[in-house]
């Protein structure tokens, strides 16, 4: 079984392989693990080498910058038609008739703001991830709130960045606190940008939870681990990894199996919000 994952030895994909792991070497599966860097590029490349060596009985795949047009589809299509299953994680390509497991991340993006806005927030900024379709999932949850609330929605307070951006958000301070001027609060894609937001608050001397309060999304270890813990929306790491590898298997085994599956998402609370008391 294959397992292709955007990082490998980061973030919360550790855990997520570990389990899948366990769950294939159970069922007397090896694994064999590799990893895009979220670039389309090596994507390609590995799904080459797949279609080169047709030594794979499945594949657990996240499919690289899932929000932008992808021109692997071909590749995908080919191992379609070699009859290897194929279920995503985390996200899909619409365009691809293939099951996916992942977190309801609209729901995440709506339970992130909701906590906010029940805090008593009305100014509320957000910044999401443009190149995978979980930050327009979670976007959309967030503007989803913040009208069911009717609350202004003001498009200089959101806040797009990509892929390199998260491993240069020095870069991108000074629009970043523009776009977060007159807020008191934000949702953050996900806890690697909320640390950077807060390493940036803190350079720029704007006290959390005090000034600006923040949830972030996939209560990783960074999250608990944070100089501020962060209100976080929970990520089912092992479920998660758990879920792909028992239905992959399903599916090997029945290829008209239903492998869909979208987990409900939670919220972690700490120290990252700030009540405002509302003047009624």
């Amino acid at each position: 079984i294959a397992v292709v994952t955007t990082y490998v030895d980061r973030y919360i994909f550790p855990n997520v392989i570990r389990e899948m792991e366990r769950v294939i070497s159970d069922a007397g599966y090896f694994t064999q693990i590799a990893f895009t860097y979220n670039t389309l590029e090596r994507e390609s490349t590995i799904l080459g080498k797949f279609l080169e060596s047709n030594n794979v009985d499945g594949i657990i795949i996240e499919p690289t910058k899932s929000g932008l047009p992808n021109p692997n589809t071909k590749l995908y299509e080919d191992i379609i038609d070699q009859g290897i299953p194929i279920i995503f994680i985390n996200s899909y390509y619409p365009d691809l008739s293939l099951p996916h497991v992942a977190m309801d991340d609209s729901r995440a993006g709506l339970l992130a703001v909701d906590y906010l806005i029940g805090a008593g927030h009305t100014k509320i900024a957000g910044i999401f991830k443009s190149d995978d379709r979980q930050g327009h999932l979670r976007y959309s949850g967030f503007m989803n709130g913040l009208i069911a609330a009717e609350l202004s929605v003001h498009d200089d307070n959101i806040i797009w960045i990509d892929t390199e951006d998260i491993n240069h958000m020095g870069d991108n301070e000074r629009r970043i606190l523009n776009r977060l001027k007159g807020c008191t609060a934000c949702v953050c894609y996900n806890d690697e940008v909320a640390v950077s937001i807060i390493e940036i608050c803190k350079r720029n001397l704007i006290r959390v939870p005090e000034d600006l309060s923040i949830v972030s999304i996939d209560d990783s270890d960074l999250a608990s681990h944070c100089e501020i813990p962060l209100t976080s929306v929970a990520y089912p790491i092992t479920e998660l990894g758990k879920m792909a590898a028992q239905n992959l298997l399903h599916l090997i085994e029945d290829n008209s199996f239903d492998a869909n599956y979208d987990f409900s998402p939670i919220l972690t609370i700490r120290n990252s919000v700030k009540r405002i008391d509302v003047i009624k």
